[in-house]
């Protein structure tokens, strides 16, 4: 199996003058991209970065960002997308938590991301694209890349359950490698004539893999979107050329909104678009189509999966509401809490084997010994089911987590940082839904006795200490919050306030 960086080398050798990259009007081609990210590998180890060592990358989608990233790869170190939003204290939990040696992050957050590699003695590069150019202008670019074996880790990212603190989900070269090839090659049939919408954030599993990675194995050219605009999106897909759109559902449902200013001729390039992240209504996905005259596929993935695990495929009939079945490789399964697998058409939780599982979570043996059991089935934590043609069907979260306009958002995480209010005794954060973002992040939280705080005094609270997407938008005080018999609060059970109450 090739090496993440060895397949950026063969469409490197195969297609030197294609366009790999694209953000407007800055280009870069294969044999520019290459070059530049065998530059950054220079870079790295002359700061000391080694095989193996881990390396922070919190940058916007640019070209900038590819090429770090394969710049990583090159060097035989490991990656840690990062949310560029992310506060310091984030960032500071992100290096320390994988022992990173370097970040490069963006100077938009340059405050953030230096407060937080500071902190624990990491070498931060701030760049935007012009500066990454200058930076690695003068260095020589390294050989080959480093030969790393298919179970060696590449990437380690960074998601949560119900535990708090994020945990680093290990993905190796054979995982995300095998992903990028069998979505390639059997549900969007890519290849290099192709140009892919590359608006899904980097630094999400589903972008890196179903986007970049599987671009460049491809020989394809990823055209950039740094900041999800439906307008815009429109003038680059007609611009470019654009075959394959790739992205969740509240994009589709934005592209939507201006669908009648578009020209008619705008997204005439496209045969197939790419949904995952979270459930589309099946209203939108026949609007999208009727609107845009392309058809759209839903599927299923995980961090922990590298990430897709299920498809509607193209050569298959497709089911409304359904996330399709197990790709080629990946076997599926529903089990009851016992283990047993429930009979067809029952409910219980969807477990997952095959190439694309995650090594495990980095440095928690345990919790790896929790999701990952002693014949290779790694539990989702999703609630699903399965019919009678092996299509599958997601029923619920078993994890509380919420999914903002494609975000994750943990709940524990944010009832930390308000627990960390003076005048807060407890807390509960829960998903609310809305119409664009799928869903709204709130928080009930009961005071201290004796103890004054306003709402918007605790959002404002949270908003300073986590990144845009995670702050609760809608706090209300209550006097106590739903408990079970042991004390346990139950999240499920707190009651949301209509708006004109949730001040």
């Amino acid at each position: 199996m090739a090496t993440l960086s060895s397949n950026l080398v063969a469409s490197k050798s195969a297609h030197p003058d294609r366009i790999a990259l694209r953000c407007d009007d800055l280009t870069f081609t294969y044999a520019q991209f290459h070059a530049a990210a065998a530059r950054v590998a220079t870079l790295l180890e002359r700061a000391g970065v080694e095989p193996g060592d881990r390396v922070g990358i919190m940058l916007p989608n640019t070209p900038a960002f590819g090429i770090v990233f394969y710049g990583i790869m090159h060097r035989g170190a490991v990656a840690v997308p990062m949310n560029p939003l992310l506060k310091a204290r984030e960032v500071e939990f992100y290096l320390s938590n994988t022992s990173a040696k370097a970040l490069f992050a963006t100077s938009a957050f340059a405050e953030e991301a230096n407060e937080g590699a500071a902190a624990v003695g990491a070498h931060a590069w701030i760049i935007d694209d012009a500066a990454l150019a200058e930076l690695i202008a003068d260095l020589p670019e390294q050989g080959e890349p480093v030969e790393r074996d298919d179970n060696d880790t590449a990437v380690i990212l960074h998601t949560s359950g119900t535990t708090g603190k994020p945990k680093g989900a290990e993905l190796t070269h054979g995982g995300l490698g095998r992903n990028a090839e069998v979505t390639g090659r059997t549900l969007v049939h890519l290849g290099p004539d192709d140009v892919v919408m590359g608006c899904l954030p980097l630094f999400h599993v589903f972008g890196l893999t179903c986007g970049l990675n599987t671009s460049v194995l491809a020989g394809a050219t990823l055209t950039l979107l740094p900041r999800f605009e439906p307008g815009k999106a429109l003038e680059v897909i007609e611009r470019d050329g654009v075959t394959v759109f790739e992205g969740v559902p509240t994009m589709y449902s934005a592209l939507l909104s201006v669908a009648g200013t578009a020209s008619p001729t705008a997204t005439k390039t496209l045969r197939v678009c790419v949904s995952g992240g979270a459930a589309m209504p099946v209203q939108v996905i026949g609007d999208f189509e009727k609107a845009f005259g392309c058809v759209v596929l839903e599927g299923y993935g995980l961090s922990e999966t590298s990430p897709v695990v299920s498809f509607n495929h193209p050569d298959k009939p497709r089911k409304a509401g359904s996330i399709g079945t197990p790709i080629e490789g990946v076997e599926m399964r529903v089990v009851a809490a016992d283990g047993a697998e429930v009979p067809q058409g029952e409910a219980g939780e969807i477990q997952v084997r095959g190439h694309n599982v995650m090594k495990g979570y980095w440095n928690l043996p345990d919790a790896t010994l929790a999701t990952i059991d002693s014949d290779g089935w790694l539990a989702t934590g999703d609630i699903g089911r399965a019919d009678e043609d092996g299509y599958y069907f997601i029923v619920d979260r078993k994890k509380d987590l919420i999914i903002r306009g494609g975000y994750n958002v943990y709940p524990r995480e944010i009832e930390e940082v308000l627990y960390e209010h003076p005048a807060v005794a407890e807390a509960a954060v829960v998903g609310i839904a809305h119409d664009s973002l799928g869903e709204e992040v709130g928080a009930a939280v009961a005071l201290k006795e004796g103890a004054k705080a306003e709402a918007a005094e605790l959002r404002d609270f949270v908003k300073a200490r986590v990144a845009a997407y995670k702050y609760p938008r809608r706090v209300w005080l209550v006097d106590a919050l739903p408990k079970g018999p042991t004390g346990k609060i139950l999240r499920r059970e707190v009651t949301i306030p209509a708006d004109e109450n949730a001040k």
